[in-house]
Formats: structure tokens, C-alpha cells, sequence
């Protein structure tokens, strides 16, 4: 896969980075922050964009790019520190729907998600399980004209915001994958913020209907699909996190060329240089695993794909923290400070290691997939 820019992708990642100066700045950010709720102006530009038709399939009115340019996009989301449900719902959620094979919930949802019109969360994870994706609590019953569904589902990403969840519930004893809409009677959605900035949601659910042509997949297919979405959504969040890498080093040094120490700029001290080159190092070395993840997304091998994903982001959340801290410690006590956005890409990359599994989960999982 080359991942040399073409001229398509020049002139996107461009309107991007114009987008990300023009429209979440600094206080941009912290006035959504405290909002609390998915600004739909900032979602629209975004869609504008073709950011939430990028992997929708052609068929259904997206642009069906492959994940080179998902990369590409995602790495300028991240120098913008996005705080928007991009790689829930527009990567992770459309790519589980655009490999599935219900047609009357692809033509009605990733129609309306490509036009920027939707929203989606994929709501997968429950309380004690940590990243496991089998659902254990969460049940859903067959009734004469549908389903009902009974259970909980925790840190589900972005929910309060969307229209629509894809929830994973134990049918027959299988995994099984529902289209829930988001006002569905008996839906309870409890929002609060993360660490980052970002927000995420406590969703229960009590006996609530659903129509026979909501059930997504079961069975093998449904714990594929999951996966899959997963393994997308990694790659997504560690091109995101090496955007975010990217111009917080560039901060860095520009901070260090202008602030003065004993009559000359900080950056003119070596150890300050050395630790400078250890940034960029850090930094070059996600992106380049990156690359290695976004070519094993085309794996038809499940094991070797998700076995490549997670060596990356091993590898990009320990790059994230020493970028994040270091570029802390340089700023000295400013970089304490809330005033300044270094802390807001700080938590940022740091929340990296542990959001779509941790470090610890990721490392048994390529031991596992290794044997």
C-alpha cells in the first residue's frame, strides 16, 4: 500500500487542516466542552468534508476510500484534537453495517450517515467484562414480530449523541448484533465526560422492541463484524493519536525557540535537544506502526489483521505517553497549567492507551493470536 499522499488526498487533508484552524481552536474546543452535547454545526462541517461518507460504500451515496485515506484524514482529525464521534460512528460503526449483510439497515442507515445526517454508536462493552466482546448480561428474546432486548452496556462512546446504537446482546446463546434507535421506548442513556474531553455513556435497556429486520448479524458473523469495527476503529484512533503527537511536538519546539533562559532560547540548550529528538522519534515510530496496521485492515486473515492492530497500538500508546509528558515537562509549570492546550493533547494521548483496550489487554491478545 503506498501511502504517499495523491492529489485527492492532498486536497482533502489541506480542507482539513484549513477546517481544523478555522473551526476548533482552542476555545473553540472548551466552548463545546462545556456544552456538553454533540455540536451538530461542527458535525455538519465535518460532513461537508466527506468525513462521515469516507468508508461508506459508493452504492449507498459515500465515497468507499480505502483505509489510506482513512489514515490520512484521521491524522489531521488528531493534530485538530476532534472531540466529535468520527471513529465511533464513521469509522467503527459504518464499517461494521457496510460488511454486514442487512440490506434494509445499510440502505437506511449508511444512506443517512453519508449525507451527515446520522449518528451512530456501537455499545459492545459491560461492566466487570473490561474488553471482552462477548456479551454476558445483555439478553435479547425473539417474540412473534421481533425482539425485545433487556440489558446494560458501559463507556459506550458518544451515545448521548447519536440516533442510533449498535448493541451486542446474548440471542439463543449466541452473540448477536441489534440496530436499537436511540429514542427507542425503555432505552436510558446516562452521559458524563471522559477524561479527555470527550463524553461517553452508561445505556440500559428495558424491554424494548424491535423489529425483526433490526437484528444486524448472529452467531460467527455477528462476532466478526464486532471485531472488525474494532480493529478499523483502533487504527483509526492511533492515526489520530500521531495527528495529536504531530503538532504537539511542533508546539514544542516552537515554545522552546521563543522562550529565553540566561539570555538564549531554551531550544539552544542540549539536553533540551535530546529530548526534542526523542519526541520526533516517538513520533515517527507510531506513525510508521500505523502504517503497518492500516495495511493489515486488508488482511483476510482475522488473526494476522487483529494480531498487527494490536501490536500497533502497543507500540502508539507508549509513543503517546512519552510525547505527551515530555512535551509537559518542557513547557515547565505553564504546561500544568489549564490555560494552555498542551494539557488537553496531554490527556488526549494519554487516554490513547486505555480507550479500545489498554495496553495489558492488547499485549495478551497478541500473544494469543500468535499461538
Amino acid at each position: 500500500m503506498d501511502f504517499s499522499y495523491s492529489e485527492e488526498q492532498r486536497m482533502l487533508t489541506d480542507s482539513l487542516r484549513r477546517l481544523m484552524a478555522d473551526r476548533w481552536t482552542y476555545s473553540d474546543r472548551r466552548t463545546r466542552q462545556k456544552a456538553a452535547v454533540l455540536d451538530q454545526s461542527a458535525w455538519a462541517n465535518l460532513a461537508e468534508l466527506g468525513v462521515s461518507g469516507l468508508l461508506v460504500p459508493e452504492e449507498f451515496g459515500g465515497f468507499g476510500e480505502s483505509p489510506a485515506t482513512m489514515l490520512a484524514v484521521h491524522h489531521e482529525l488528531g493534530r485538530g484534537l476532534v472531540s466529535e464521534p468520527v471513529i465511533s460512528s464513521a469509522v467503527m460503526a459504518v464499517t461494521l453495517l457496510a460488511n454486514s449483510s442487512n440490506q434494509a439497515v445499510k440502505e437506511r442507515w449508511l444512506t443517512a450517515h453519508a449525507e451527515g445526517d446520522a449518528v451512530l454508536a456501537v455499545a459492545w462493552q459491560e461492566e466487570g467484562e473490561r474488553y471482552a466482546t462477548r456479551p454476558l448480561c445483555t439478553r435479547a428474546s425473539a417474540t412473534s414480530d421481533g425482539f425485545t432486548l433487556d440489558g446494560r452496556k458501559v463507556l459506550v462512546w458518544h451515545a448521548a449523541g447519536s440516533h442510533a446504537l449498535i448493541v451486542s446482546a446474548l440471542l439463543d446463546g449466541e452473540t448477536a448484533l441489534f440496530m436499537v434507535p436511540a429514542d427507542a421506548a425503555g432505552v436510558g442513556i446516562a452521559d458524563y465526560p471522559t477524561f479527555d474531553g470527550s463524553r461517553s455513556s452508561t445505556v440500559t435497556f428495558e424491554h424494548v422492541a424491535l423489529a425483526a429486520e433490526s437484528l444486524i448479524a448472529q452467531g460467527a458473523q455477528a462476532q466478526s463484524l464486532l471485531i472488525l469495527a474494532l480493529d478499523f476503529g483502533i487504527t483509526a484512533l492511533c492515526a489520530h493519536a500521531c495527528g495529536a503527537m504531530e503538532y504537539l511536538t511542533e508546539a514544542t519546539i516552537q515554545y522552546l525557540k521563543t522562550r529565553k533562559q540566561f539570555g538564549q532560547p531554551l531550544a539552544a540548550f542540549q539536553v533540551l535537544q535530546h529530548r526534542l529528538a526523542d519526541m520526533l522519534t516517538q513520533q515517527e515510530m507510531g506513525i510508521s506502526s500505523t502504517y503497518v496496521a492500516t495495511v493489515g485492515l486488508a488482511e483476510q486473515d482475522a488473526a494476522k489483521r487483529s494480531r498487527l492492530v494490536s501490536m500497533t497500538k502497543v507500540e502508539v500508546a507508549a509513543a503517546a505517553r512519552f510525547v505527551g509528558e515530555s512535551s509537559v515537562h518542557l513547557h515547565g509549570g505553564m504546561g500544568m497549567t489549564d490555560e494552555l492546550e498542551v494539557g488537553d493533547y496531554f490527556k488526549r494521548l494519554t487516554f490513547t492507551d486505555m480507550l479500545l483496550g489498554d495496553t495489558n489487554y492488547h499485549l495478551q491478545r497478541v500473544q494469543d493470536l500468535g499461538n
